[in-house]
């Protein structure tokens, strides 16, 4: 079992979209959270150490994560999917695009 966190800024569109699409994975164990303090679900130390992959949404957040849990990232695979914050929840142009850039990293089987 793979724990992967999805990160955005706010949580609230492009991560929890991330989540929900990988939840039905049976070899996934997924969770998402946002780099802002008013993040719906608030990065932290905790989901950092939780996770084997974090997936990002923007190089932006993915400095973030760096500065803030540089300490907790030591074997952990870190990916920027480079999709900008255009996207409503669950809009199937931004599952397409996630299901298309996770492939190579998430491989189904």
């Amino acid at each position: 079992m793979k724990n992967v966190l999805f990160v955005c800024s706010q949580n609230r569109l492009r991560s929890p979209t991330a989540e929900a699409v990988f939840s039905n994975r049976g070899d996934l164990e997924v969770a998402s959270a946002g780099t802002n303090n008013d993040a719906e679900n608030p990065l932290s130390g905790e989901l950092v150490k939780w996770a084997h992959v974090i997936v990002v949404m923007e190089k932006q957040h993915r400095a973030k994560v760096q500065k803030r849990f540089r300490a907790s990232l030591h074997g952990k695979r870190l990916i920027c999917l480079d999709i900008p914050d255009n996207y409503d929840f669950m809009d199937p142009a931004l599952v397409k695009l996630l299901q298309t850039r996770l492939a190579r990293y998430l491989p189904s089987g």
